[in-house]
């Protein structure tokens, strides 16, 4: 779905009065929205070309420290400009914030203007032309979940994160009386996104206390990632508004179910689904097949673009409906990727790897780039895992930890020829840069466990 400002609406909407304030915004290693707030006249007058910003926006950490050991930038190279490029045809409204519209901007080289290659939106974009160029349009849709809570953001952080309160009591899940409480906030977030032009289908209950879901409609791969991006920026932003806070970590408390964001993919081909056959026994065409295939054979190679931390492994819980199995199954929530929509026009894969943590444009690229394998050596489909998967045997496993995935991204001949050698070193230099943070920091469990017993 377009954006819902096109460059004459907004000049016209300066002109009047009604938006002063243009937000131009790139996508960080962590999927976050980085960048600056132009006076919008300032903006059509220049801006609306192009801009600049320091290039250790794609080489920091959570924290937004200098991470050293990146060859695309450093200290030695002196912390140089990138060029943003505003994408036009993502131009809208941001309704929560008042007189502001917002822009996607794609990163460029400051002196060849040529796309920076381990830039998000550079690596999706590759894909999508990829698939492009076998005749197909990547459909993708993300589901968000989240945890809401009664704190504003600010109280949390000047608490250390302490007493947290959920804004439901008990599990709501699917529930209208028990997300009713929520209902001011969430009403906030689905009908301002939709007039920001994100075209919100539901929100719901999820699977634990104060946890919610939204959900966008289905679009293309690049959309959807926009989509995703600010919808997570608005969900923040509109929870302020009311006082509250959310956290989309992968698990915010290990007695608590994890905040996913599944993803849904497909393949068309002339307006049509490719991913459909009427005469398979589930609907299934070869093409899905193949794609199916080609995730299950590079699965451990994609896990880190699915769960980039070492919190986001705290998520694979036997029992919480996060997968430990990569495996497919047929509507199955315990496999690692779940064919929905079968025997239907709407036929898809399903991969549930993925927490609320990711960043969506490395998600939508690793996964396509995995599924286009699959197709191009059109590989065979194994059969369907059924049950309970937790319990399969000896079956697939997606890794446990962190510095597994860092290995498998590291070693991946299929990352290296998809994204190229730079980007695959530079996203494995972000996976061992977060576990040599985490393992030097004493934490709550070793102090509380050891104060007096070591």
């Amino acid at each position: 779905m377009p954006a819902n400002l096109t460059l004459d609406a907004l000049k016209a909407a300066v002109a009047s009065g009604e938006i002063d304030t243009v937000a131009a915004c790139l996508v960080d290693m962590q999927g976050r929205l980085m960048g600056k707030r132009f006076h919008a006249q300032h903006f059509l007058d220049s801006a609306f070309d192009e801009t600049h910003c320091c290039n250790y926006l794609l080489a920091t950490d959570m924290e937004m420290n200098t991470v050293p050991g990146y060859r695309a930038t450093s200290w030695a190279a002196g912390y140089g400009d990138y060029v943003m490029k505003p994408d036009l045809a993502t131009l809208r409204r941001l309704p929560w914030v008042p007189g502001t519209a917002l822009v996607m901007c794609d990163v460029l080289d400051h002196h060849t203007h040529e796309p920076v290659p381990h830039a998000p939106r550079s690596i999706l974009k590759k894909q999508v032309e990829r698939a492009r160029a076998m005749g197909f349009e990547p459909m993708m849709a993300t589901e968000l979940e989240f945890f809401l809570f009664e704190e504003s953001f600010s109280s949390l952080f000047d608490s250390g994160y302490r007493q947290m309160t959920a804004m439901a009591r008990h599990n709501v899940d699917y529930s209208i009386w028990g997300t009713s409480r929520d209902e001011p906030i969430m009403r906030d977030i689905r009908c301002k996104l939709w007039d920001a032009g994100i075209p919100i289908e539901c929100s719901k209950g999820e699977a634990d206390a104060g946890q919610e879901e939204v959900n966008a409609r289905y679009s293309d791969a690049m959309d959807t990632a926009d989509m995703h991006s600010i919808i997570k920026l608005g969900v923040k932003q509109i929870a302020q508004e009311h006082g509250a806070s959310v956290t989309f970590m992968a698990k915010y408390d290990h007695r608590r179910a994890g905040s996913s964001s599944h993803v849904h993919q497909s393949l068309w081909r002339d307006g049509k689904p490719a991913f459909r056959d009427e005469a398979d026994a589930h609907g299934m065409s070869q093409v899905m097949k193949h794609y199916m295939a080609g995730q299950l054979a590079h699965a451990a190679d994609i896990t880190y673009f699915l769960a980039p931390y070492v919190n986001s492994y705290k998520r694979f819980v036997v029992g919480m409906f996060a997968p430990t199995k990569a495996v497919w199954s047929l509507d199955n929530r315990t496999a690692g990727f779940r064919v929905c929509g079968a025997d239907t026009k709407a036929v898809r894969v399903e991969c549930r790897i993925g927490g609320a943590d990711l960043n969506p444009y490395l998600a939508c690229a690793a996964l396509l780039a995995a599924g286009l394998d699959g197709i191009e050596k059109e590989m065979a489909l194994e059969p369907e895992t059924t049950g309970d998967i937790y319990q399969a045997g000896a079956v697939r496993e997606i890794p446990k930890t962190l510095g597994e995935a860092a290995a498998a991204l590291r070693g991946s001949a299929l990352l290296r020829a998809a994204f190229g050698d730079e980007v695959v070193e530079h996203y494995a230099h972000a996976a061992e840069w977060e576990i040599a943070e985490h393992n030097r920091v004493v934490t709550d469990w070793e102090r509380a466990r050891g104060f007096d017993r070591a």
